[in-house]
This record gives C-alpha cells, sequence and structure tokens, in this order.
C-alpha cells in the first residue's frame, strides 16, 4: 500500500460514509415529522422512540440506500481529482489505469460490501423484528393477529384447513387434514380444535374424528382428546410476507426448506428475499466500477454530467432488480438468476466502460 492508495480509500470511504449520514439525517427528520402524531397518540416513550423504534429503522434505510451512495460517492470524488489533474498525474507517475482501479477503489468497495453481507444476512432482519416488536407493542398493527380461513399444504400428500388460529395461545379450531395418496383419499382428520403443547412440541385435538381409507375398507375412530405429531409448528402460521425480513439468514433457509416440502406459493418470495442478500452487496463492486470508468474522464460538462449518468445508471438497476424479482415472484422464472441477472447485466456494462475509458 502506498500513500496514494491511503488517499483514494480515504477519499472513497469518507465521501461514502458523510453523504450516507447526511442523507439519514434527512430520512429521519422527514420520518419524525410524519410519524409525530402516532407517538403522541400512543404515548410512545422518548426513549423508546430513540432506541425501539430509530435503532431499529436507521440500519434497515441504510442498506437500501448503500448501493446508490456507493455510486454517487465514486462519481463525486473521482469528478473531483479527474478535474483536479490528480489522475493525470497519478497515471502520468507510471502507475496504470488497472493498478488504480483494482487496489484502491475495489479494496474500499470489497470492504463496504463485507458490511453489507454480514448487516444484510444477520444485523437488518434483528433490526426489522425490532421493528416489528416495536408496533407490536405501540400501534394497532398487532403481531398476533387471528388468521381465518387458512388453507395450506403441509407436504406432497397433506392439506390442512382451519376456520380460524390464534397466535398468542396458539390454538386453531375447526381443523381438518386430509392425506391424498395417487389422487385418492386415505385419511381425514378433523378435530373441533387444535392446540400446541410447546412442552412436547405435538398438537392436542379435542373432538376429533379419524377416518382411514383403504380401498373399499374404511376405519373411523372418535374421541375427546388425542395429541398427534404433524408436518405443522406455529411458526407456520403468521404473514411470511411480513416476517421473511426478520429472520436471519439461517432461520430463513429453515423456513424456505419448511415450504418447498409443502409446495407452497409463497416459496418464490422468500427465496427472492434470501437471494438478494447476497447479491446486493456484490452490485457495490460493479457500481464502484462503472462509476470510476465514468468520473475519470475529464469531460467539459463536469461532476454534474458524471453525476447526471450516475443516477441514470443506478435507476436503471432499481428498476431492473424491480422487475426481475416481481417476474420472479409471479411466475416461473428463477428466483437465483432473477436476483444476480441486473449484476450480470451491469457487470458486463462495466468491462465496457473500463476498455473504452481513456488511460
Amino acid at each position: 500500500m502506498k500513500k496514494i492508495d491511503w488517499y483514494i480509500i480515504k477519499k472513497y470511504l469518507g465521501t461514502f460514509f458523510f453523504t450516507t449520514i447526511l442523507a439519514i439525517m434527512v430520512v429521519v427528520v422527514v420520518n419524525a415529522s410524519e410519524n409525530v402524531d402516532d407517538f403522541i397518540e400512543y404515548s410512545v416513550p422518548f426513549k423508546s422512540i430513540v432506541f425501539e423504534y430509530y435503532f431499529n429503522f436507521v440500519p434497515n434505510i441504510i442498506l437500501m440506500v448503500c448501493p446508490l451512495f456507493v455510486f454517487i460517492a465514486v462519481i463525486f470524488f473521482t469528478s473531483q481529482m479527474a478535474s483536479r489533474t490528480e489522475l493525470v498525474a497519478i497515471l502520468g507517475s507510471g502507475v496504470s489505469y488497472y493498478r488504480v482501479l483494482l487496489g484502491p477503489y475495489l479494496l474500499s468497495a470489497v470492504f463496504l460490501m463485507g458490511l453489507q453481507l454480514y448487516a444484510n444476512h444477520f444485523l437488518v432482519p434483528k433490526a426489522n423484528l425490532g421493528m416489528l416488536e416495536y408496533e407490536d407493542k405501540y400501534t394497532k398493527n398487532k403481531l398476533n393477529k387471528r388468521e381465518r380461513n387458512i388453507n395450506m399444504q403441509l407436504d406432497e400428500q397433506s392439506y390442512l384447513t382451519l376456520k380460524s388460529y390464534e397466535p398468542k395461545d396458539s390454538v386453531g379450531r375447526e381443523f381438518i387434514l386430509e392425506v391424498v395418496e395417487d389422487k385418492k383419499l386415505i385419511k381425514k382428520i378433523k378435530a373441533s380444535q387444535i392446540k400446541w403443547l410447546n412442552e412436547k412440541q405435538k398438537w392436542q385435538l379435542k373432538n376429533y374424528t379419524i377416518r382411514e381409507i383403504n380401498g373399499e375398507d374404511e376405519k373411523l375412530m372418535t374421541g375427546d382428546t388425542i395429541i398427534s405429531e404433524f408436518p405443522l409448528s406455529p411458526d407456520d402460521f403468521g404473514q411470511k410476507e411480513m416476517f421473511k425480513n426478520a429472520l436471519t439468514t439461517p432461520d430463513l433457509d429453515k423456513l424456505i426448506e419448511r415450504e418447498r416440502v409443502k409446495g407452497s406459493s409463497n416459496l418464490a418470495a422468500l427465496q427472492v428475499e434470501r437471494y438478494k442478500r447476497t447479491a446486493l452487496p456484490f452490485a457495490t463492486i460493479i457500481l464502484t466500477i462503472i462509476g470510476f470508468a465514468i468520473a475519470s474522464r475529464k469531460t467539459r460538462g463536469g461532476m454534474g454530467l458524471h453525476l447526471l449518468m450516475g443516477l441514470g445508471i443506478s435507476g436503471l438497476f432499481v428498476v431492473m432488480l424491480q422487475f426481475a424479482t416481481s417476474f420472479a415472484i409471479k411466475s416461473n422464472f428463477s428466483p437465483l438468476l432473477a436476483v444476480w441477472l441486473p449484476n450480470i447485466f451491469f457487470s458486463v456494462i462495466s468491462l465496457i466502460l473500463v476498455r473504452l475509458s481513456p488511460k
């Protein structure tokens, strides 16, 4: 590492953190002005607003704007260096164009990517969980909300129906479980109520009827109470679209595996969330290369032209990501490919820009 490397790294990270902090301050002020009525209505203590709401709100915002502000930071300070002919002096001293790009620029990008990977997989999900707990505690958006008219597939053969489920006490009502093999019903279980026994990790059925069908033979069993085991747990209930962002990656992987076994229609959305946690941080490296290739040119339009081009490219990146992920969720398109498609496309763009850039 040479002095020029440290000089560029300080410029890169300093500009990024400065612009990010300014953006967070603006977002917090705007958010506070929008939510002040709710804070007053629900009598939220100041300590809870700071430590339970904003301490959990800010990390998610940082991760949302991180790739954009990396791009803006690279274009901003690189354009300054180009306009001051600092890059010309560096390249004229014998340092190659690729040495500058692969040295301080990519080292800084890899450092930020590592922070984002850790935050995406562990820190931000915990912060999102904190936000949900805050909303459950102080607003009307309760987590323990009763669900009604539940229909789900437990595995390739089992189908469940519940009239209602109460998360607070883990009780379901009007339970029906049907087991189908070769398109024929082989077993049907009905109960007026099911309750999760946490100590036994099993379900208790009340006023149950069990009907088993084997060809023309049928077996019928009834009773008041029975304890049974199903491929089902209280975690399988709830709005998974809401809770998937509040699961750390190991927990999300377990949920995805359970949903895969069930053949759930929610599987694609969960997989998109899982793959985005890794794909988005890699965009930091790609956008750094694009930003350097654009801003290292000294143009008559100066920084304004570079920033305009940068905002256009970053906007295209976001639109392409949203389109691809929505397409994956609503169709049979591969979630993995959908999430990585913008990275693949802009990687090609970055290589073309670097090749065409004057050196």
